[in-house]
């Protein structure tokens, strides 16, 4: 049966990897595990206990309703904007300012696609403005936006709060020093490649991008930023970390509160049509229901059939009381599967469900090797040519995906190894 199990995980990620639907694929994987260990009814027990009993549920679907208000409200790209004047008075370190611009955009708009989107458009034509080589711009950009696995935002962090049986701004708190630590290493690295490259910034690029800006450059020059609709996307997060056990200034809020706290001040400081605003937000709140739960209930079927076959019960026994080795597949498992396959998610989920439970008999704690797997897999997805992120990134930057992959391989290697030596 071990060997059954462990050739349809194998082939389950294999199908993720090649654009298989990840929902489809872990469903049927975790059910036909399930037959082969004998245990078809753990199927639907599994299903509907993540789908019903999910204390998740109101956390991500209020953050993702959240950000659809957002950037209905245009606060999103008002926040971007402000931020990126930062760029004009500090062009000799461009692309480290540029990193942690994006990195801490992150926070705030925490889909790596849609801070792509909203801050690449605004920071990459600025870098290649400046004399910064296309590729290297949008390989900065997108280097930056794992910083969303530290986000309240981000739906992996509830799901390790809920397995460590603690609160998700623990699990922030506790993953937060060590993700700063990696993505100075990550930027460093970074710089380093720029200069020895010599993809800093040069005159003869800046002269040549200015020369081809025309109506466009025009356009983004003329945008007003208002610093009302800039701080919007910000209070979420802030409320989040004043309130929380270990700073304790304000008293505890949940993450629903929160971000319908936000929706309404985005309401009041732009007057938009409060009936859109509303349709806006339940669709945001059904397409995270769909997308993110969806994604975590068949994984859930997918670790219960890894039980029922016995594949769990064979990798923690393998991996007991060596916590290097379980250090270790937390971070490159689902580092490479998000490199290949363009997302971390799937790898992440599944690890997290079936491994991370049992962490402390590998002497790791349930939130550590939780948030390591899943902080991996944002790095790995911040070098996958394949990633949404990416495609757009190297399509702001009129370059191929490839070219932007290859300058961030050895930046988030490098931030995923020291990222393991510290959690």
């Amino acid at each position: 049966m071990l060997f059954a199990g462990g050739l349809i995980v194998i082939l389950t990620f294999v199908l993720i990897v090649k654009k298989y639907e990840a929902r489809l694929v872990l469903f049927l994987a975790g059910l036909l595990m399930c037959l082969i260990g004998g245990l078809p009814g753990d199927v639907m027990k599994a299903f509907t206990k993540a789908m019903v009993n999910n204390s998740l549920v109101p956390t991500i679907c209020t953050v993702m309703g959240f950000s659809y208000v957002m950037r209905l409200t245009t606060c999103d790209q008002h926040l971007v904007q402000s931020i990126s004047g930062v760029l004009k008075r500090g062009r000799a370190l461009l692309v480290p300012i540029s990193f942690f611009l994006t990195w801490w955009i992150s926070l705030a708009i925490p889909s790596a696609s849609g801070c792509s989107a909203a801050v690449g458009s605004i920071l990459i034509p600025t870098l290649i403005a400046a004399g910064v080589h296309p590729a290297m711009a949008a390989a900065t950009v997108l280097a930056g936006t794992w910083g969303s696995a530290i986000s309240p935002g981000n739906a992996h962090n509830p799901f390790v709060a809920d397995l460590a049986g603690t609160d998700m701004m623990t699990v922030i708190l506790n993953e937060t020093p060590a993700s700063v630590i990696a993505s100075i290493a990550c930027v460093a690295v970074m710089t380093v490649y720029a200069v020895l490259r010599r993809e800093g910034a040069t005159e003869e690029r800046r002269l040549a991008y200015l020369e081809a800006l025309g109506e466009e450059g025009a356009k983004e020059e003329a945008f007003h930023v208002r610093p009302l609709l800039a701080i919007v996307p910000l209070v979420p997060l802030f409320l989040l970390i004043l309130g929380s056990k270990q700073v304790g200034l304000l008293p505890e809020i949940s993450v629903p509160l929160s971000m319908l706290i936000g929706v309404a001040l985005g309401f009041l400081v732009t007057l938009k049509d409060a009936q859109a605003i509303c349709r806006k937000f339940f669709e945001g709140m059904g397409n995270a229901y769909a997308d993110v739960i969806g994604l975590i209930v068949c994984a859930s079927v997918f670790t219960t059939g890894m039980t029922a076959i016995g594949l769990t019960g064979a990798l923690t026994e393998l991996m007991e009381g060596s916590q290097a080795a379980a250090a270790a597949a937390g971070t490159f498992g689902p580092f490479f599967i998000a490199v290949i396959s363009g997302s971390g998610d799937a790898a992440a989920f599944a690890f997290n469900g079936a491994i991370t439970p049992f962490a402390e008999q590998f002497g790791l704690s349930i939130m550590d090797l939780g948030s390591l797997a899943q902080i991996a897999g944002a790095m790995g997805r911040s070098m996958s040519p394949i990633a949404g992120a990416a495609i757009i990134c190297a399509g702001l930057a009129k370059v191929n995906p490839i070219e932007v992959s290859k300058r961030n391989a050895l930046p988030c290697l490098v931030s995923a190894i020291v990222l393991m030596l510290l959690l």
